[in-house]
């Protein structure tokens, strides 16, 4: 589906009568009488996606509770222990560890995005050109660690992973592993508000140093190639506990990254959806809808552009992914025509 397309959207009324006409899988429900616990992450960037799933979840008959909002290691526990039925933010391999610890509790179904969840760190384009910063290593040079000090103490501010996150861990090992202790900040606050004040920065002709992930509206405000390019590292190195992914770190085809495959030092990320096992061995027809369903990275930047211009609401939430099913109607139909045949 065109980027545009999404933007224009349908209308709050042809929306209302897209999602309200009947098709022919809807005379049977099999989630009726069923209530479901969901979850989202407590990064905003997901939501529009746990919108749409949630949609999904309701269009089967299921009554959906949530999404309730947890980081990574709550939802993890809770989702092995019963307490949350699934959420559609697992990342991996970066939760690998985390699904690892569940004992056959919970597993990953389905592909919300497949392998175009990119992480890493970047920089502003102007200064990277003036000082030929390319790799994450040149920031063991306290003059270069300098250019990024935004509070006088030196050390180069780096908008980084608020504690509970999986990427926290990986960017604490690689502060580490790349002897950048003494030169950089981790910054750990809020990462809406941090990246706001790096952006504000931007805008006034100031350097800028930061971790992202895609799809994430930090790559639409400010684009690789044009504002901002990609930081390599001349060796990977990840925690003990992903170093197997060490040789899936290059990745080819990176906008804004200097060399093609790009050594970006994290290795790119399915999204995936994360279940309880007892939850999917009694809604195969969830279970198929999870395999089933994935929404394009470039209809989740746009909506996500949406969020940052200030229509970040619940209610406009809601009204971005009813929009999205009304444009999409055909290929949502078909999610749920193929999870009633599973229920069958």
């Amino acid at each position: 589906m065109a980027r545009s397309k999404f933007l224009l959207g349908v209308g709050t009324a042809l929306t209302a009568i897209a999602l309200s006409a009947a098709p022919a899988w809807a005379q049977s429900l099999p989630g009726e009488g069923t209530t479901v616990s969901m979850a989202q992450p407590t990064w905003d960037t997901e939501w529009f996606q746990a919108q749409i799933y949630k949609k999904a979840m309701e269009a089967l008959g299921y009554e959906v509770e949530g999404p309730i909002a947890l980081d990574n290691p709550p939802f993890y526990q809770a989702v092995a222990q019963g307490d949350v039925d699934f959420w559609a933010s697992g990342w991996f391999p970066l939760h690998n560890t985390y699904l690892d610890e569940m004992e056959g509790k919970a597993s990953a179904v389905g592909y919300v995005a497949r392998g175009g969840a990119l992480q890493g760190y970047l920089i502003d384009k102007k200064t990277a050109e003036e000082h030929d910063i390319r790799y994450l290593e040149d920031f063991q040079n306290p003059e270069v660690a300098e250019l990024f000090d935004s509070n006088g103490d030196g050390k180069a501010d780096l908008v980084a992973c608020p504690p509970g996150w999986g990427c926290e861990l990986t960017i604490t090992h690689q502060m580490e592993a790349y002897e950048l202790g003494d030169t950089v900040n981790a910054i750990q606050a809020a990462y809406a508000a941090s990246m706001a004040d790096a952006i504000s920065r931007y805008e006034q002709g100031q350097p800028i140093f930061f971790y992202t992930w895609t799809p994430n509206w930090t790559v639409g405000m400010l684009k690789p190639g044009e504002d901002v390019v990609w930081l390599e590292v001349k060796e990977p190195s990840l925690p003990e506990e992903q170093a197997d992914m060490e040789d899936q770190t290059a990745v080819s085809g990176v906008t804004g990254c200097a060399s093609d495959p790009c050594q970006m030092g994290w290795p790119a990320n399915d999204i995936r959806v994360v279940a309880n096992n007892e939850f999917l061995e009694e809604n195969p027809a969830a279970r198929t809808l999870f395999e089933e369903m994935s929404i394009p990275l470039e209809d989740i930047f746009a909506q996500n552009a949406q969020m940052y211009e200030g229509a970040d609401r619940p209610e406009d939430l809601e009204r971005q992914a009813e929009e999205w099913i009304a444009a999409n109607q055909e290929t949502f139909d078909g999610w749920i025509e193929a999870a009633m045949a599973a229920a069958e």
